[in-house]
């Protein structure tokens, strides 16, 4: 990406709102949540939800999401529920150590902007990770091993990727996709796999372009629900009586 000659940023606050406009560069991290970071997960799934018109559908509280994205004794790295957080600032992050106690190092980058980007909820999303106060969170990516009879080895099954509306547009989605791809590799996945809205063109068409291979001859099937439930009476002869 081309450098940009200058960087201007401008805050409009007033009684109603406390708006901040980046214009020129933008800084990302690109790191694994914490349990510090509940509020804000629990508020992007609520919206993805919202954006897919679905949220009669979301269930979860922060009490459950702390429960199953940070559990006591989790399993290793990367094969429970993983979220991966995009932070952006308009000033730079320092360089991260080696790695972070959460074990993954994050990942830092510089996008030059084309239009200016407005963060119209500072408090709501403001960052709480570290002392750095002018860093809001703008999507995140959410993941989980997976296994198959087609292979001796897991893979990720990559659940969703949400960006607050502010910050699409952006070439952000590359970075988080392939970051988890990246992970994959890098640490013996066999693939990423996940399901691919065909009504939704530029999302079929990115995920097509980042080297995603649709397999047209599969449907998608959940059973769920009252459906799920009317296996229910025979849970005590699948757990031998016990």
């Amino acid at each position: 990406m081309a450098s940009s000659l200058s960087e201007t940023i401008t805050t409009d606050a007033s009684s109603e709102n406390n708006n901040v406009t980046i214009t020129g560069k933008i800084y990302t991290r690109l790191r694994l949540a914490t349990k510090s970071d509940l509020s804000h997960i629990y508020q992007l799934f609520y919206q993805i939800h919202a954006y897919h018109n679905n949220t009669h559908l979301y269930k979860a509280t922060e009490s459950s999401l702390a429960n199953l994205l940070f559990k006591e004794n989790p399993l290793p790295l990367f094969y429970g529920p993983s979220v991966l957080l995009l932070e952006v600032s308009p000033t730079p992050f320092n360089e991260p150590k080696n790695t972070t106690n959460e074990g993954f190092k994050p990942v830092l980058t510089t996008f030059d902007l084309k239009f200016p980007v407005v963060e119209g909820q500072v408090e709501e999303f403001r960052s709480k990770y570290d002392d750095k106060s002018d860093v809001y969170i703008a999507g995140y990516a959410f993941f989980y091993a997976n296994y198959s009879c087609f292979s001796d080895k897991p893979g990720f099954y990559f659940e969703s990727l949400y960006f607050r509306e502010s910050y699409r547009k952006l070439g952000m989605g590359s970075l988080l996709f392939g970051t988890v791809a990246s992970i994959a590799a890098n640490n013996g996945f066999v693939s990423v796999e996940g399901i691919v809205a065909v009504w939704n063109k530029k999302s079929y068409d990115f995920y097509v372009n980042m080297g995603v291979e649709i397999f047209d001859e599969f449907r998608y099937g959940k059973l769920h629900g009252e459906n799920l439930q009317k296996y229910a009476h025979n849970k005590d002869k699948n757990d031998g009586g016990n």
